[in-house]
């Protein structure tokens, strides 16, 4: 059985999932992790947003580009990513509940491939929770450079915020019209309390010896 999170970026999806995963003694695919080698094999003809990726230096996605533009170039708005995503998850041993999480699908996309609705489930962060999510993650020097080179962080930064904001607008209106469920995060709340949600919505089964 495979089941989705995904949603919004900051949203805690890794931390839930992989609690998720130790709970539930199932398998994580991390689709961030993926996304380099879904770059390597791709093409222009199949995947041309994707395949525009080839070869880009740190911030060269962001730098002279709108948020807007930035947000119709993404290859998971155009649904290039989840053939990919599908070849990967086929190639894995069928031993395990599978969970993937990875913000780059669309509910379009993850629709089709569900036995019931139970099966994802997409996380969307506050503006505000984003906002010191992103702001803490991208405070190491080293790390900013990794994303973004070097642009200035700041503009980056804010530029990201508003990337994201927009696909998570997506990604709520395409939720509603396929009946999938979104929770919002704001921070007020236990990642224990998310992760249980969660849970009790995918319906994982309760691994051997796990209290």
């Amino acid at each position: 059985m495979i089941s989705w999170i995904a949603g919004g970026t900051g949203a805690g999806k890794s931390t839930v999932t992989t609690a998720l995963a130790r709970r539930h003694d199932a398998r994580l695919y991390n689709g961030d992790r993926a996304e380099h080698d879904w770059v390597a094999r791709s093409t222009q003809q199949h995947h041309p947003h994707l395949h525009a990726l080839s070869g880009t230096a740190p911030g060269q996605v962001w730098a002279d580009r709108s948020a807007r533009d930035v947000f119709q170039s993404m290859a998971g708005l155009h649904g290039e990513v989840i053939g990919l995503l599908i070849e990967d998850l086929l190639a894995l041993p069928d031993d395990r509940i599978v969970l993937v999480d990875y913000f780059g699908v669309l509910p379009r996309d993850v629709a089709p491939l569900l036995a019931g609705l139970h099966q994802a489930v997409f996380l969307l962060p506050s503006a505000e929770f984003r906002r010191r999510v992103l702001a803490m993650r991208y405070a190491d020097p080293s790390r900013a450079r990794a994303t973004w080179g070097s642009h200035g962080p700041e503009e980056m930064l804010a530029k990201r915020l508003t990337r994201d904001a927009l696909w998570d607008e997506e990604v709520h209106r395409r939720a509603a019209a396929y009946g999938l469920r979104t929770i919002p995060v704001d921070g007020t709340r236990s990642v224990e309390s998310l992760v249980t949600e969660v849970a009790t919505h995918l319906r994982l089964p309760q691994a051997p010896g796990c209290p």
